[in-house]
């Protein structure tokens, strides 16, 4: 039986990744992570976050958080002479990762059609913006207009000075990679039993809409004549003018008001923000009652029209001061007593020093030649025998270029064939 770094997951896969900015190369540091070997192609300038705000030259914060335990191969891809380089990586490769724009992908040859047909065995993962097909498939898209595109954006419910925004995690690229991630592993299955590698299609858009999965169901018996009302409303609106504020006011409400109002939501205590979840009758029942408050609408599944309103506008205030009377912390103690799901609100760099967080391995120590002790999240899968580990961080652009050109067949004299031809670089 296979046991410790003998039983990872992805133990001699080969990944290829020819991937920029989020979702693509977040993807392979996490079958990094599970034992693939993974070789980054980058442009000769490198990818572009190697450029923003570094520690080191071509190393910065954005750069490191996903592309650890890679080796990369700076490669003019544009350049037709770099064709030997890429049939050579295909050749060595089990996936192929690709996140270029719209038609690129066709233009170098490394489109699934292309590539599966010559290498039948390979898995050939690939994200869009917008998917493959309709009228919105040759768009060019990154997170923050997918946000907007998809929905999410005013699912989430933030705004700034009045207009939607996102939040800084590109959450929509990062579910993407997660997706990414289980495509390719349910590809590598499938290979296993049938020979076949395959294309894997994921598209910002689609991963954007399943972080609104609870607000993308619609009854048709129900619902329908609703939505219609307000998408016409909406339309009326926007033709007038109207800002976004009261555009939303129209938009039919996901949760019922007593959640939204008061059992779903954050709190400003004695010392910090604290976040309460309390979706079932007997949670409501029990948060209510910590706070020596009542409720009258607890057990009326439709306490949303007529003076419902109003009544949940007064209970909130009255919550929201008792709230204010005690530090977060002995609420939390108290709540944790009742069962009553609650959290105090973090800024992500508390996190570094955080004893749960260190605990279970969510934040990791490792060491960088250049930059020293970096603390970053660690895989966020675990796997009974040391399955996920953090990998190394990548080294600097063109370290590896030599030895990689080498491992997939180029010798010596052709090796610097490329490099005096700009093709790659040291």
């Amino acid at each position: 039986m296979l046991t410790g770094s003998e039983a990872r997951p992805f133990d001699g896969i080969r990944v290829v990744e020819f991937g920029q900015f989020v979702a693509v190369p977040f993807c392979a540091q996490l079958l990094s992570d599970g034992g693939a070997e993974v070789i980054k192609v980058e442009s000769l300038e490198g990818d572009p976050t190697r450029q923003f705000n570094p520690l080191a030259p071509g190393q910065t914060r954005v750069f490191l958080s996903r592309n650890r335990g890679k080796r990369s191969l700076p490669l003019h891809l544009r350049d037709p002479q770099s064709k030997p380089v890429i049939d050579a990586l295909l050749a060595w490769a089990d996936v192929v990762l690709t996140n270029f724009r719209p038609g690129l992908a066709e233009s170098f040859g490394l489109d699934a059609k292309t590539v599966c047909a010559k290498y039948p065995r390979l898995v050939v993962g690939n994200v869009t913006a917008f998917g493959k097909s309709g009228p919105d498939a040759a768009l060019a898209g990154m997170d923050i207009v997918v946000q907007a595109r998809s929905g999410l954006m005013t699912a989430n419910g933030r705004t700034v000075d009045g207009r939607p925004a996102p939040g800084d995690p590109v959450s929509a690229d990062y579910m993407c990679a997660t997706s990414l991630a289980f495509g390719v592993s349910s590809a590598l299955l499938r290979r296993e039993r049938t020979g076949y590698g395959g294309s894997v299609d994921v598209s910002l858009m689609h991963a954007a809409m399943a972080h609104s999965n609870n607000q993308l169901v619609r009854s048709e018996r129900h619902d329908r004549e609703e939505h219609d009302r307000a998408i016409a409303k909406l339309s009326e609106q926007r033709a007038a003018g109207d800002s976004y504020a009261e555009q939303a006011e129209g938009i039919p409400a996901v949760r019922p008001l007593a959640l939204r109002y008061l059992y779903f939501r954050t709190y400003e205590t004695g010392d910090a923000t604290l976040a309460v979840a309390c979706v079932s009758r007997n949670l409501r029942s029990r948060f209510i009652e910590a706070l020596a408050l009542t409720d009258e609408g607890l057990d009326i599944a439709d306490a949303n029209d007529g003076d419902w309103p109003q009544y949940y506008t007064d209970l909130r205030a009255r919550a929201e001061a008792k709230m204010r009377t005690r530090p977060a912390r002995e609420w939390i103690e108290d709540f944790a007593v009742a069962g009553i799901p609650a959290g105090e609100v973090k800024f992500p760099i508390e996190l570094f020093d955080d004893e749960q967080a260190r605990a279970n391995g969510m934040i990791v120590s490792l060491e960088h030649p250049q930059i020293g002790e970096l603390r970053v999240v660690g895989p966020p899968v675990k796997l009974d025998g040391d399955g996920f580990v953090p990998g190394r961080p990548t080294a600097p652009l063109g370290a590896d270029t030599v030895e990689i050109l080498g491992e997939i067949g180029f010798d010596s004299v052709a090796t610097q064939g490329l490099l005096e031809a700009g093709i790659t670089r040291e």
